[in-house]
């Protein structure tokens, strides 16, 4: 990735025509013509054949780049494919207010992620862990042995444990638990394939039935964590002062703490940017959204992922999150658009990708709440949601603004009324004609 001295910002970037965009991307970010081409043209449907099973088609998102973020002293424009309106204009407007205080810091645990083996049919479940354990740096050894390559590069089998379920509809189990560095991929098929390895083994060793042997999306050992301050100043607007703005903030997150169905939606403000990213790079965003959801809970209390306060005349953000993605393997090696989106982040790991896309989630969140403690988030949504409106009507591209405009102005952004408005241009365009 190449950055000039104005690091990621681009200003005015929303407002350049797209062919302009199209070629900053080569100019700043130095991207070849036909990889610019290749983001234009998506995947093939030939392509798509060889991902999944029984294709018909291609189904395509909008890619946007989401410039002015600094994330541990490295600038990054950030692509996000998303259909929604307002986020990637939300994250780089967040971005923007970060990076007058410094901008994002982040911080990674180890790639590892678990894997559960499932022992049913055991009439002594403190014997069976006991000779599990007494096998245990065998049974290490052996995974170690499937991944030459990843325990070259540090991974690799972690840790095995045993835990006893005493007691459940189907009786007794035990639950094996294999922790698991998996580098730079999203870690499925690596753990996958070693649990099925080491399945005939351990119930060789136990004496039990195994059933299940599956990855566990909770990946609550591969964490990122990100944090941000954001100044008073940089708050403020015609309206409200930047106090009254970082108060009614931390009044918002004051409700997502006492509140399930406001945490919900404040973390799903927080998971826009994450799986805009996710998707974008290849990365599965349901094992991202199962981990989220499944850690916001893990208290057996259903919590916000971040934490907003006032510290010193600025507003300061926390985010915590499981993030479990990868830059090698599945869709981000096969799919030439996420190739291309992981070119222009330029992360060169899956720990860099992980904290890029808790920075991005920060940066959402703060966005939605910025906008919901002060404007409201519909004031700024509309004119975007019109286009979309105006669009699903079945206006023309090159009409969508005019129509869009109209209705907004009008306060009436509904199908039936873009339609009326086509109509209208229609016969005023055919009148013109007529009359010349």
């Amino acid at each position: 990735m190449s950055v000039d001295e104005n690091g990621s910002r681009l200003p005015g970037f929303f407002r350049l025509m797209l062919e302009e965009r199209q070629r900053i991307l080569e100019e700043k970010l130095g991207l070849s013509r036909e990889e610019v081409q290749r983001l234009a043209e998506g995947l093939s449907l030939e392509e798509a054949d060889l991902l999944i099973e029984n294709v018909v088609g291609v189904f395509s998102l909008p890619l946007g780049l989401a410039p002015n973020f600094l994330i541990d002293g490295q600038e990054f424009f950030v692509p996000l494919a998303i259909e929604e309106p307002s986020v990637v204009a939300g994250a780089s407007h967040a971005a923007k207010l970060v990076r007058e205080g410094g901008g994002f810091q982040t911080e990674a645990t180890s790639p590892v992620m678990l894997g559960q083996i499932q022992v049913l049919g055991l009439p002594d479940l403190e014997q069976a862990k006991f000779r599990l354990m007494a096998n245990k740096p065998r049974l290490l050894a052996e995974a170690n042995r499937l991944h030459p390559t990843i325990v070259t590069r540090g991974g690799g089998a972690v840790d095995l444990e045993a835990k006893i379920i005493p007691s459940s509809q189907i009786g007794p189990m035990l639950l094996v638990i294999l922790h698991y560095d998996v580098r730079d991929s999203m870690g499925a098929n690596a753990v996958n394939t070693v649990l099925e390895h080491l399945a005939p083994q351990i119930e060789e060793i136990t004496g039990g039935e195994i059933n299940l042997r599956i990855l566990s999306n909770l990946a609550e050992e591969r964490l990122v964590r990100a944090k941000c301050s954001v100044s008073f100043s940089a708050l403020e607007n015609r309206e409200w002062s930047g106090e009254e703005v970082a108060r009614r903030i931390v009044a918002a997150q004051a409700l997502a703490e006492e509140d399930p169905y406001r945490a919900a939606t404040h973390n799903k403000g927080i998971l826009n940017g994450v799986d805009a990213v996710a998707l974008a790079t290849g990365n599965d965003w349901r094992s991202i959204e199962a981990a989220a959801h499944a850690y916001a809970a893990r208290s057996g209390r259903y919590q916000p992922l971040s934490t907003w306060e006032i510290s010193d005349q600025n507003l300061v953000g926390s985010l915590e999150i499981p993030m479990p993605v990868g830059t090698v393997g599945g869709a981000t090696s096969a799919h030439p658009t996420a190739r291309i989106a992981l070119k222009i982040l330029g992360v060169n790991s899956s720990t860099e990708l992980g904290q890029v896309m808790g920075a991005v989630g920060l940066a959402t969140n703060l966005a939605a709440l910025k906008a919901l403690a002060t404007e409201g988030i519909q004031k700024g949504h509309m004119r975007l949601h019109a286009r979309s409106v105006a669009l699903g009507a079945g206006t023309p591209p090159k009409l969508v603004e005019e129509i869009a405009s109209r209705m907004v102005l009008e306060g009436n952004i509904r199908p039936s009324r873009a339609k009326e408005l086509l109509k209208e241009q229609k016969f005023a365009e055919r009148r013109t004609k007529n009359n010349n």
